[in-house]
């Protein structure tokens, strides 16, 4: 067979045609629900187990949990993992009320499943939990507010801006975020910046319960604040 041949039989064979498939809103609405339960219970495993068992190196297996995880699902759900990024994105107008509920119980089941198992993974757990009190709970509340916000504001910018339609630097802008937050303020507050790793972490011994108030208020309050500030930098783009 001469190449011209093998080149005209090539170009008249049929190529099948790939069938659509059709996938109702429900089946959609689960695909991100389901993606955020899974991503966060990675993401606070992968914490509990670092933070226990990597030393100095845990903020990087940290940030880098966190960018897998969204590179993994943030064309689904959006890649929130974190109830303070899913406030901002609901105060910037990403996502709807009904949605943003479901992804907050999704994003804190899924912690918590990650807290009791690394519990039974790792043993002992830890004996001391970080409590706060005094200059120490300020200074948590303060270095809590500052990182989560600019979490928050980060990913608002890399992964929900019109200016950055098919970016690929979303989920490295993401996890260095948590990375750099991580090393800058982790020996201040513990370096959460999430309401979802406070709970699993505080699950697996980490964390007293008695400071959630510290936690949960900056964190969400972040998180509406950089929501806010997005709205208000971006006036198009709501």
């Amino acid at each position: 067979m001469t190449h011209a041949t093998y080149t005209e039989n090539r170009a008249t064979t049929a190529v099948p045609e790939r069938t659509a498939v059709t996938v109702s809103p429900a089946a959609l609405t689960g695909r991100k629900y389901a993606v955020e339960l899974i991503g966060t219970f990675l993401f606070v495993f992968a914490i509990g187990t670092a933070a226990s068992l990597s030393g100095a190196l845990a903020p990087l297996a940290i940030g880098s949990a966190l960018m897998v995880m969204v590179y993994a699902g943030g064309h689904i759900s959006g890649g929130h993992f974190n109830p303070a990024v899913t406030l901002g994105a609901l105060v910037r107008g990403r996502i709807g009320a009904r949605d943003a509920v479901a992804y907050w119980v999704v994003q804190l089941v899924g912690a918590a499943l990650a807290g009791w198992l690394v519990r039974w993974v790792i043993l002992p757990v830890h004996d001391t939990a970080l409590t706060l009190s005094g200059h120490a709970m300020g200074a948590a509340f303060v270095a809590e507010l500052l990182f989560t916000f600019a979490l928050v504001y980060v990913v608002l910018n890399v992964a929900t801006s019109k200016d950055h339609p098919n970016n690929s630097f979303y989920g490295l802008a993401i996890g260095f975020t948590v990375l750099v937050g991580a090393f800058a303020v982790g020996s201040i507050s513990g370096g959460v910046f999430n309401p979802a790793v406070f709970v699993g972490t505080a699950i697996t011994g980490l964390f007293a319960w008695s400071t959630i108030w510290v936690y949960f208020l900056a964190q969400l309050l972040a998180g509406a604040l950089a929501g806010l500030t997005f709205r208000a930098l971006n006036p198009a783009d709501t």
